[in-house]
């Protein structure tokens, strides 16, 4: 692991941009930005498009490492270059932006109150990929809905089985085991994820590394024994869940030491159709108020 790259990710006053809307999520972020689905026709006209609105957010002279710890890639923008380099490269060497890799294939059915990740087949060979194309970490979502502590600890379980398998390739591992903002008795689901989360950190070696991407806790500052205190856990991230940017940032102002990895509330009111100037001015606004909520 480059100690360098790990320092920064553990202490950079900064936060992550989630750039990783996959196959499903795409259409709706394009429609967001303002490209509607009868301007592309194949799968591979929508990663084009996607790739143009990454590409022009990532060189955008408002998207710097002042700001921005590491930036979330889909597979597909991965192995897509910009101005040459592979977007990783491009991150790293023109940004010092760390570049992590979104590795999960979405969401299995509900069952026990939560969303576990479906199968990820491959998941060695991908991994290799992602070392040799100088990724620094990875990121898998699964969902809890529901208030079910068998569901919460299956959940948790999953998600650590996993990460020890990306920490032991060279990566390390984002463990994102959403709290659905919008399922009842929210504050006891944190609870026990908490909980779990904490039985499972006691089980690494002191050498596994770890981070945390969690829903913005009910109760302010509720996850500080997990963002100090726990040397497998280097950083504790937060993702806007649904909220607007506007409440994402109000919310997370008021948990210290917990910083942003927002994906739509990043992009919020960015539009294809924008000058270079507007796009730039738009983005840097949202930036900055992401910004100043995550050093809080």
């Amino acid at each position: 692991m480059d100690q360098k790259k790990l320092q920064r990710a553990a202490a950079a006053k900064a936060f992550i941009a989630a750039l990783d809307q996959s196959g499903g999520s795409t259409p709706k972020a394009l429609a967001a930005y303002g490209v509607e689905k009868s301007e592309y026709s194949t799968d591979q006209e929508m990663f084009d498009k996607v790739h143009e609105m990454r590409t022009r957010i990532i060189k955008s002279p408002a998207f710097t490492s002042e700001h921005i710890l590491g930036a979330i890639l889909f597979e597909n923008t991965m192995e897509r270059t910009i101005d040459g380099e592979l977007t990783a490269d491009y991150l790293w060497n023109k940004k010092a932006i760390l570049p992590f890799l979104k590795v999960d294939k979405g969401l299995a059915d509900l069952s026990n109150g939560v969303q576990l990740m479906k199968p990820i087949p491959g998941l060695d060979e991908l991994l290799q990929r992602a070392v040799k194309r100088n990724i620094f970490g990875t990121k898998m979502r699964s969902v809890i809905k529901e208030t079910n502590p068998s569901g919460i600890k299956e959940i948790v379980r999953q998600q650590f089985e996993i990460g020890k398998q990306i920490a032991a390739a060279g990566l390390v591992p984002i463990i994102e085991p959403e709290v659905d903002i919008h399922s009842q008795n929210r504050a006891e689901s944190e609870k026990f994820l908490k909980d779990e989360i904490l039985n499972q950190t006691a089980q690494l070696h002191s050498d596994t590394k770890i981070m945390l991407k969690l829903s913005i806790p009910v109760v302010d500052n509720f996850y500080s024994d997990l963002i100090t205190g726990q040397p497998n856990i280097i950083r504790v991230v937060a993702l806007s869940g649904g909220f607007s940017r506007k409440d994402a940032n109000e919310k997370l102002a008021r948990n210290h030491g917990l910083i942003a990895s927002f994906s739509r509330a990043l992009a919020e009111g960015l539009s294809v159709r924008q000058s270079d100037e507007e796009f730039n001015a738009c983005l840097a606004a949202s930036i900055k108020s992401i910004y100043n909520a995550s050093i809080t």
